[in-house]
């Protein structure tokens, strides 16, 4: 949905500049005065005439058309946040800011790198188009990078280093984790257990349910992949599920809270589901 509001932008913006451009170069009026009667002025500032409704509509609409495509396109994207999936980092009703020119610029429709500005870090939480839908967009952490093999075993991260095959590899490093004890976060009337873990050099915080159980995994990333997890780890629907995010996919980096909504409403509420119940004025600010 949201490369086809993309879309949009580029279009409205090519007919309303194309029909005002248009306009000024081959219609509009050319206003002629003599000048000490021997020579002819010719004026060619349509300004001072009155313009047809059409192309004084498209004269005023473009500028707002262009500016709204390029800063959403190459600056900074709004996302709803939909789910409890990057819980507690991220709630269900936050409204955050994505930096699009973090990790390239990419054209808005076919959406191919044009220039690249940085590489992507662990630790960084990501919007992508979906690998198996690409009209959807998910967002997650960065846990492995390409090359990387990541093991996840007993709910903890352990990343080994790419090795060139025959190579004597290194053992696979554990992600720092610290127990928080309990959190004020419920599943299914279990409360989550809080930890801190280290990615890098970014401690942030995610959830696992005690009650639920994980086996031993290990992902091998091919190049230009990605490795995501959602850290509210036992309710997330991330690479362990799906697979690997390609670089390709990449829309951005999460930056900021701008807004936060609690829709926590009752049966018997008079207002709709869908009416928020509170602003999270705390929430505003930006995202580790």
């Amino acid at each position: 949905m949201a490369n086809y509001f993309s879309i949009l932008l580029v279009v409205m913006s090519a007919i309303t500049g194309g029909i005002w451009l248009a306009y000024a170069l081959f219609f509009a009026p050319k206003n002629a005065s003599a000048s000490n009667g021997s020579s002819e002025q010719v004026n060619f500032d349509a300004s001072t005439d009155e313009l047809p409704w059409l192309v004084d509509n498209c004269k005023q609409f473009f500028p707002i058309f262009f500016g709204v495509m390029v800063f959403r396109s190459f600056i900074y994207e709004p996302f709803q946040i939909p789910s409890g999936s990057m819980m507690p980092t991220m709630l269900e009703g936050d409204f955050i800011l994505v930096e699009k020119f973090a990790y390239g610029l990419k054209d808005p429709v076919t959406r191919t790198q044009m220039i690249d500005t940085g590489d992507v870090q662990r630790g960084d939480i990501v919007v992508f188009k979906y690998p198996l839908d690409p009209n959807i967009d998910y967002i997650k952490r960065v846990v492995g990078l390409p090359g990387e093999t990541i093991i996840y075993s007993n709910k903890q991260v352990f990343v080994q280093a790419p090795c060139e095959p025959g190579q004597l590899c290194d053992r696979p490093q554990p992600v720092q984790l610290k127990s928080e004890g309990d959190s004020p976060y419920r599943q299914n009337g279990v409360a989550l257990d809080l930890f801190t873990e280290t990615l890098g050099d970014l401690d942030h915080q995610i959830l696992r349910n005690p009650t639920s159980s994980s086996a031993a995994y290990k992902y091998d990333i091919p190049e230009g992949h990605y490795f995501v997890l959602g850290d509210n780890r036992d309710n997330s629907q991330d690479s362990r599920f799906w697979g690997f995010v390609p670089e390709e996919n990449l829309v951005g980096k999460a930056t900021f809270i701008w807004m936060s909504f609690d829709f926590d409403r009752k049966p018997e509420d008079i207002l709709p589901t869908w009416f928020p119940s509170s602003v999270r004025f705390e929430r505003v600010g930006s995202i580790h």
